[in-house]
């Protein structure tokens, strides 16, 4: 019995040396596969740092795009102001211009109607020496039978 006793406890060391060198082999195994891990690690955190500066730097080229269009479409608008309050002067200009001849074009349709209305003062004896008086041409009588409403048309030749 001793003999099997020997040998389970010389197995058993053998199992010992034979486990630890298996676990120095593990150990080896897992400090080489943890190596690949933090070089695998730091290579992806390598390539995401790649990618941030890339992101940034595509960012940085977008704004800088962006504040040129924005300048531009500051621009095109402060043009576009100056043209509308040119265009607001010159038609207030205009507006005011028409006011004015509207108020010449009244005074004249009343002078107009002024003269229509004393025209019948003058009865027909008035008329015939006013006719004398010019020498018989109408048109020089200022009131002779002349249409004082008729259109003026200054392209007539």
């Amino acid at each position: 019995m001793a003999t099997s006793s020997g040998n389970s406890s010389g197995s058993s060391a053998l199992q010992i040396m034979s486990s630890g060198s298996d676990q120095e082999g593990l150990h080896h195994v897992m400090d080489l596969r943890k190596r690949k891990r933090m070089v695998s690690n730091r290579e992806s955190a390598r390539r995401s740092r790649m990618r941030k500066q890339e992101h940034l730097t595509d960012l940085t080229v977008q704004v800088g795009l962006l504040r040129k269009e924005n300048n531009q479409i500051l621009t095109s608008i402060n043009v576009t102001n100056q043209l509308y309050l040119n265009l607001e002067a010159e038609n207030c200009v205009l507006r005011a211009q028409v006011a004015e001849l509207t108020n010449r074009l009244q005074s004249l349709n009343d002078i107009v109607d002024c003269i229509d209305s004393t025209k019948w003062l003058l009865d027909n004896e008035e008329e015939e020496d006013m006719t004398a008086q010019f020498g018989g041409d109408e048109f020089l009588n200022p009131w002779s039978n002349l249409c004082f409403n008729q259109p003026v048309d200054m392209f007539m030749c």
